[in-house]
């Protein structure tokens, strides 16, 4: 029997796999999938035992983008994507890429095939993206008279220059996982992206799931800050940690003789 969901979700050994499941259409972004994105994220956010997640896709590709012959057939889809509600920041179009990085465990994206538009910008929200050399890569917006809309302006300013976020904007043009490397936009490239991000999963595993949330906690709060403001995030960041179970634990831990077994970990505290 078919699985008709567009998300999969399993959790092995800490890791949340998080994987696209619409094969035939590379992937592409309906609006069954974004809902169930966003439904995921909530869900392994609620789930104190994972540690890291691996995003990846099902088929030839991670994603194609939005599939506009799908949203077509749902026109409401669009204005009420669209829409925002007073209280939230942001509206479901960018939920679904800034949702990952909101996450306070790491996120780490693998990617092949094709990567264009709202899958690009799925990735930008990931915290590691490690892609195949020949990875088919794209802002493609251009190409339907559009911008990148779904947290692209977020996420582009931290990772590249602006001259090449634009270039890259403006011209929709192809690149390959080598050149997104170049760019600032992969973080690292292998002919087999799944087996390194399990590989950089299971090392953060073993570390405090706390210092390891904090720590993305932290570098969100202050890149790109002022001195003054980074140094106060420091400190207040730092607080949280100290003398809790597993800051204890990885004092234990990291005074132990040499091949004495290591404490496990306690599953991490709300870090939000």
């Amino acid at each position: 029997m078919t699985d008709t969901r567009r998300v999969l979700l399993e959790v092995n050994e800490k890791i949340a796999y998080v994987s696209l499941n619409r094969p035939e259409k590379h992937n592409g972004l309906d609006k069954q999938m974004f809902v169930e994105l966003v439904q995921t994220a909530k869900a392994i956010r609620k789930d104190r035992s994972i540690r890291c997640v691996i995003l990846k896709g099902e088929g030839p590709s991670f994603c194609a983008g939005l599939d506009f012959s799908a949203v077509s057939k749902t026109p409401t889809m669009i204005p009420h994507f669209f829409a925002k509600l007073p209280w939230s920041k942001d509206n479901m179009f960018q939920r679904v890429a800034h949702i990952w990085r909101d996450l306070p465990v790491p996120v780490i994206a693998a990617i092949h095939g094709n990567c264009f538009g709202g899958g690009m910008q799925i990735i930008l929200g990931s915290d590691y993206r490690i892609a195949t050399p020949d990875a088919n890569l794209s802002i493609l917006e251009m190409k339907w008279g559009l911008i990148p809309d779904m947290s692209g302006m977020v996420t582009l300013s931290r990772l590249t220059r602006v001259d090449i976020a634009q270039e890259l904007t403006m011209t929709g043009r192809f690149f390959s996982g080598v050149e997104g490397a170049e760019y600032g936009l992969i973080s690292k490239v292998s002919p087999e992206p799944l087996e390194e991000a399990q590989a950089l999963a299971k090392v953060i595993c073993e570390k405090s799931p706390d210092a390891i949330a904090a720590t993305k906690y932290l570098f969100k709060k202050t890149w790109k800050k002022d001195t003054r403001g980074a140094l106060l995030w420091e400190r207040l960041t730092q607080l949280r940690l100290l003398g809790r179970k597993n800051q204890r634990i990885a004092m234990a831990n990291g005074l132990a003789k040499k091949g004495a077994e290591p404490k496990p970990f306690m599953d991490r505290t709300s870090f939000k």
